[in-house]
């Protein structure tokens, strides 16, 4: 029998679920679509409630999964088709490709500095922008560049700074075959699109953003290198208003789930900005702040003692004065209130829903997805982390909207099946 495991994404659940497994002895295949391992962790600035760095947890885990000799990261890749059945698969891995040889590259972005073309970068959140050829953040494993086909303007002056010769004019899909005793999916999530509630103008207004540009301009290695700015002009807006449940709980359009981290994250940000500037005035408009984690409700407390602002109500959509300020009227469904903010800056709280490509994944592997998208566990109590077919376990925000910790806890879990797979003896 094969004595390794395949993991499908590689975020904080993917590399931890690859780290127990290698630690019992196993190979681990931790197969990565974007040019980094990470996931959204990464992108974060602190985690709730302790405020401590996300890349400081992160970052050490990240390096140890890139060190460990019985994991193998394949980046840049998808798997494309399972056969077989628990204990015995056959996976094959497509390599998408990267234009650089992984074998030559060192990271030292020489490349990158004489690069012209300037392009949207996805990992900012479309705040900053990026290289045609580029590495994804400054901690990105593997520390290899990729060229992006697609913008790229075939000038040369990669080719002619690249010492090591590491940077290909051609490069094309290969195929790879695997053979595993169980899987482990731990695709993760997305975030909604705001566009799909025009009434708040994302996209029409540049001091409308979301929780994640707003976590990218929060982040010290960020676009803004940390500081809070008004797309518009540039200048620190004086007060903020976040709006939660943008995209989740909303029955309309088909996202009846509450996405769990949307209240504990506006809050933090929320206490973020008052640290930094505490002269900015700070407004949370929600429907119902959830605080069911450890500590969260004490940190919810925290937020109310430095004087955030939370009114119940939801804003019935943003609008522009004559004289240019932005206008919310809501309805403070405490005191029947009706109350006319007028914030500098809106952040829309963005729910998760299942990462791109799931569709097609689980297809791929043979198992369901409920109604929502998220993947169909055997058992939500007693087996969580089992999908319909034996060999195939879940992890992550992959299963539903979940925080770091619980994450963490299932890719621990889902490890633990999978070892159980790889280990038996027929």
């Amino acid at each position: 029998m094969p004595r390794s495991v395949v993991v499908i994404g590689s975020g904080v659940a993917g590399c931890q679920a690859a780290l127990d497994l290698a630690n019992h002895g196993l190979q681990v295949h931790l197969v990565e679509r974007e040019p980094s391992i990470g996931g959204r962790m990464a992108q974060l600035d602190k985690t709730f409630p302790t405020n401590d760095c996300s890349m400081c947890i992160l970052s050490p885990k990240m390096v140890e999964v890139d060190r460990h000799p019985l994991i193998r990261v394949h980046t840049l890749a998808e798997v494309t088709r399972l056969e077989g059945r628990q204990g015995d698969f056959r996976v094959t891995v497509t390599h998408h490709p990267r234009f650089v040889d992984e074998s030559l590259c060192n990271g030292c972005g020489d490349c990158v500095e004489v690069c012209p073309a300037e392009v949207y970068n996805r990992f900012d959140a479309g705040i900053g922008v990026r290289k045609a050829i580029y590495t994804p953040h400054a901690q990105a494993v593997p520390n290899v560049v990729t060229k992006d086909p697609v913008h790229c303007i075939e000038c040369g002056l990669c080719y002619d700074v690249c010492g090591l010769d590491a940077i290909r004019r051609e490069d094309v899909d290969r195929e790879e075959e695997l053979e595993v005793a169980a899987v482990v999916l731990s695709t993760g999530y997305d975030p909604i699109d705001p566009r799909c509630k025009p009434q708040y103008r994302y996209g029409e207004d540049p001091d409308v953003i979301t929780s994640l540009e707003l976590e990218r301009m929060l982040n010290a290695s960020g676009p803004t290198g940390g500081e809070l700015r008004r797309l518009s002009n540039g200048a620190t807006p004086a007060s903020v208003v976040f709006i939660q449940c943008v995209g989740s709980r909303d029955v309309a359009q088909g996202r009846p789930w509450c996405s769990a981290v949307c209240c504990m994250q506006a809050i933090k940000n929320a206490q973020l900005i008052k640290e930094r500037s505490p002269g900015t005035e700070v407004a949370i408009c929600y429907m119902d702040v959830r605080a069911h984690g450890k500590g969260y409700e004490e940190y919810y407390e925290r937020a109310l003692n430095m004087g955030i602002r939370f009114v119940r109500g939801m804003p019935g959509e943003v609008q522009r004065s004559a004289t240019g300020s932005l206008r919310l009227p809501v309805e403070d469904t405490f005191t029947g209130e009706m109350l006319l903010l007028e914030p500098e800056l809106v952040v829309l709280s963005v729910g998760l829903q299942p990462s791109s490509g799931v569709v097609d994944l689980a297809g791929v592997v043979g198992i369901e997805l409920e109604e929502s998208g998220f993947y169909r566990s055997a058992d939500d109590l007693f087996a969580a982390v089992e999908s319909g077919r034996g060999g195939i376990y879940l992890a992550g925000a992959g299963l539903g909207p979940r925080d770091i910790p619980d994450s963490v806890a299932q890719g621990g879990a889902a490890a633990g099946r999978a070892c159980i797979d790889a280990l038996r003896v027929e």
